[in-house]
């Protein structure tokens, strides 16, 4: 008797982006009531592969197989439709809407050809509810007013809604508390003993041993294992597979001595509760200082809580010695603070504006008279700044949104010189960004600590981390637990420490 094909199979799928070959000949099959993770670094290719199956993007090449038969997944509801779910990580539900009406959004129960609102539909959603193990989320509640964990399980039950056979799970745990975490692998569990085979995709091998039975890793986009056991697979092995890379990263030399002198950024004591544990850090002058740490370790919400964008459950951020105003914007770029944020386009840039607009919309008082602006003063001086920086084109009249993922980021970096900041904040600097635009920005963040400016710096290319900064401090968890000069340090040991590591001191 012939053995049963796998429930999915994809085979030498390949995909590419302008610029980028994102998927290189993977190739991953997943059984039925099985848990099969996917590993890799950010740019790996994960996040393309799932969009492959989920019906999102149309792969260049390859052969998807679904129950031993090719399929074409064209769009989301094709694959929905052959019982396909893939919950993201930064959720799709829609805040004004209630529950019942999320879950059901796309296929609302419908009766004699009309669709069904109120009773029928929240007595439906309530039964999935019951059975994911949370009959407290009122159906007729709004999304927006439910907590991270329960938007998650709201998810689940849209997927549920549908006649589901795999599910994908993009970073499930990563806004969970170890409670939530404990009732998604139940009700994981719970799905894989009725059949339901689910991808999981986790950066915390801790996870990945208690719940995987087996293990894909993905590197520079293609897959260099595929079905190791996911319990005695060696972390070390795991880690090793998952490090080294094909792009090169060209930093510029980091100065021979450390930088000395006193901190012009102090940070004493600052948690916020759920997200990050007191912390103390210094960033002197001239140094750069490097946050490395998976998804959901707490760096972007420390950047941002030093920013005053995220108000503190503790601790202080002081300036040149002086405190500033916790949870206060205002009060941060008044003390010379500058953020570039991860999300640069929806975070940062007024899309549809100049460049001239969008680096001088936090001076624009410097060239206000008496409620005009003095169009000719504020486009000399963004740009002389753009100039410094060396965007291109060098037009200040060119739309933003015009311009290359590396240039829009250098627009960012002139807004902040053009005011002056003494603390420069960069979240994911070259997060899409071409290999070739890396290396010029590198070269500009090194240049401006080399003038003086004090930057702290978060990626999840730990590379990046490394080449770039002077000092390192390793995150787990939301918790530091390695401090050292970034020469005393490499990609294998920090992996090793954010996925293993113990706090330390």
């Amino acid at each position: 008797m012939a053995p049963e094909p796998p429930l999915l199979s994809m085979s030498d799928i390949t995909k590419s982006f302008p610029g980028v070959r994102a998927l290189d000949g993977v190739d991953l099959d997943v059984q039925a009531g099985e848990v099969h993770c996917l590993l890799g670094q950010n740019g790996a290719g994960k996040s393309t592969l799932i969009k492959v199956l989920a019906g999102a993007h149309q792969p260049d090449g390859g052969t998807i197989r679904w129950r031993g038969e090719p399929v074409a997944l064209r769009s989301p509801i094709a694959a929905m439709r052959l019982g396909i779910a893939t919950i993201y990580q930064e959720l799709d539900l829609v805040e004004h809407l209630s529950v019942a009406e999320n879950v059901h959004l796309g296929h609302e129960p419908t009766a004699a050809g009309f669709v069904v609102r109120g009773k029928a539909a929240r007595s439906s959603t309530a039964q999935l509810l019951n059975r994911l193990g949370h009959p407290e989320i009122d159906p007729a509640r709004l999304v927006g007013e439910l907590s991270a964990a329960q938007q998650q399980i709201v998810s689940m039950a849209r997927a549920l809604s549908h006649d589901v056979r795999l599910i994908v799970m993009d970073e499930p745990s990563a806004a969970l508390d170890p409670d939530e975490v404990d009732n998604l692998f139940r009700i994981v569990g719970d799905l894989t003993a009725e059949g339901v085979a689910v991808v999981y995709i986790s950066h915390r091998l801790e996870e990945i041993r208690r719940i995987g039975d087996r293990v894909t890793v993905l590197k520079d986009g293609r897959a260099v294992a595929g079905g190791l056991p996911a319990k005695t697979t060696p972390t070390r092995d795991v880690v090793a597979l998952m490090t080294g890379r094909n792009v090169e990263y060209v930093f510029p030399e980091r100065p021979p001595v450390p930088p000395a002198g006193e901190p012009v950024l102090r940070v004493r004591g600052l948690a916020r509760d759920g997200e990050f544990a007191p912390l103390d850090l210094d960033v002197r002058p001239g140094e750069i200082v490097g946050l490395a740490g998976l998804v959901g370790s707490g760096r972007s919400e420390i950047l941002e809580t030093v920013y005053g964008a995220r108000k503190p459950s503790a601790g202080q951020v002081l300036v040149d010695g002086r405190p500033l105003k916790t949870g206060s914007v205002r009060a941060a770029v008044r003390a010379g603070l500058g953020l570039a944020p991860e999300e640069r386009k929806a975070q940062a840039l007024l899309m549809l504006e100049s460049v001239t607009r969008n680096v001088s919309v936090s001076t624009l008082s410097r060239f206000s008279r008496a409620g005009w602006i003095d169009r000719r003063a504020e486009r000399g001086a963004a740009r002389a700044a753009t100039r410094e920086l060396s965007l291109r084109p060098d037009n200040p009249d060119a739309p933003v949104r015009t311009l290359s993922g590396g240039n829009q980021q250098k627009a960012v970096l002139a807004r902040w010189l053009l005011r002056g900041c003494r603390v420069l904040l960069l979240d994911e600097p070259t997060r899409g960004v071409d290999v070739g635009a890396r290396a010029e920005l590198y070269a500009v963040v090194r240049r401006l600590a080399d003038e003086g400016l004090a930057v702290l710096l978060v990626s999840s290319e730990v590379p990046e981390v490394l080449g770039l900064a002077d000092r390192v401090l390793v995150l787990r968890e939301g918790r530091v637990v390695h401090t050292a000069p970034a020469r005393e340090l490499d990609e294998h040991r920090v992996l090793d420490l954010v996925m293993e590591g113990s706090p330390a001191s």
